[in-house]
C-alpha cells in the first residue's frame, strides 16, 4: 500500500466516521478501488485512532470533565448509550466481520441508512439540550448506535436520528452522536487490539501508517466541527439522498457482475 493510498482511506475514514453516510461501507468501496481485498488490520487500528484523536481534540473539555466527576450524568449517559452496542458487538462480533469482508449487504444497507436520514428529517426539531437529556434518551440513542454494526448503516446517521426521534434538538443530537463515538471507537481498537496481539499483522510501511493516522485525524476533526454548525440550519435530505443513489450504485454493480 503507498503512503497515497494510506492517505486516501484515512480521509475517507475521517469523513465518513461522522458524515451520516457510513465509514465502514466507504473504506470497502475505498478498498476496492485500490484494488486491496482488505485495508489491513493494523492500518484499520490506526485510522480509528486518527478519528478517536479528533474527537479528543473537540471534547477536550468534557473528557476532563468526566476524568474528575467520574460519576458525572454525563458519564453515565455515555456508559447507558454505549451498553446494546456493546452486547451486539460481542455476541455477533464474527458475524458481522464476515459480512464485512465480503460487503454483499452493503448496497441494502445504504438504502436503509437512507430511509432513517429521510424520515428523520421531516421530524419536527426538538426542545432537548444536553442538560435536559435523560438516561431512556441515551440508551434508546444507544440502540440505533447498536443497529449500525451492520457495515453500511451509518453509526453517525442513527444516533443522530435516534435524537431526533427522543426529541432533542438538530445540533444536540449530533453533538451527542459524536460524543457517544467515543467509547464507540476506542471499544473497536480494543477489540482489534486483541487480534493485533494473536499474531494477525500485515506488513505496511511506517510511513503509510502515518499518513492514514493523520489523514483520518485531520478530516476528522473538520467532519465534527463542520456536521454540528450544518444540522443548526439544513436538513439531512442531502445526505439521504447521496446514499440512496450510492446504495443503487453497489446493487447494479452487485447484480450485473461489475462489483
Amino acid at each position: 500500500m503507498t503512503k497515497f493510498e494510506a492517505f486516501i482511506l484515512g480521509m475517507i475514514q475521517g469523513l465518513t466516521e461522522f458524515l451520516p453516510i457510513s465509514s465502514t461501507g466507504h473504506l470497502y468501496l475505498g478498498r476496492r478501488l485500490f484494488g486491496l481485498d482488505e485495508a489491513g488490520l493494523f492500518l484499520d487500528t490506526m485510522l480509528h485512532i486518527g478519528t478517536l484523536i479528533a474527537v479528543f481534540v473537540i471534547y477536550k473539555e468534557e473528557l476532563l470533565y468526566m476524568i474528575r466527576k467520574p460519576l458525572s450524568k454525563l458519564t453515565f449517559l455515555l456508559v447507558i448509550g454505549t451498553i446494546p452496542a456493546v452486547v451486539v458487538g460481542l455476541l455477533l462480533k464474527d458475524y458481522f466481520e464476515e459480512i464485512s469482508k465480503t460487503g454483499v449487504t452493503i448496497g441494502w444497507e445504504f438504502l436503509i441508512t437512507a430511509v432513517f436520514l429521510w424520515v428523520a428529517d421531516g421530524v419536527k426539531n426538538g426542545y432537548k439540550r444536553m442538560e435536559d437529556i435523560t438516561y431512556t434518551d441515551a440508551f434508546v440513542i444507544g440502540i440505533f448506535q447498536a443497529a449500525a454494526i451492520f457495515p453500511a448503516i451509518s453509526r453517525s446517521g442513527l444516533t443522530i436520528v435516534g435524537g431526533l426521534i427522543r426529541k432533542l434538538d438538530r445540533e444536540t443530537s449530533a453533538y451527542f452522536s459524536f460524543l457517544l463515538s467515543i467509547p464507540a471507537i476506542a471499544g473497536a481498537i480494543v477489540l482489534q487490539s486483541f487480534d493485533l496481539l494473536e499474531g494477525r499483522v500485515e506488513q505496511i510501511s511506517a510511513s503509510s501508517l502515518f499518513a492514514g493516522t493523520v489523514s483520518s485525524a485531520l478530516f476528522g476533526y473538520i467532519a465534527v466541527r463542520w456536521m454540528i454548525r450544518y444540522l443548526q440550519k439544513h436538513s439531512l435530505k442531502l445526505f439521504a439522498a447521496y446514499v440512496w443513489i450510492l446504495g443503487l450504485l453497489v446493487l447494479t454493480f452487485q447484480i450485473t457482475g461489475r462489483f
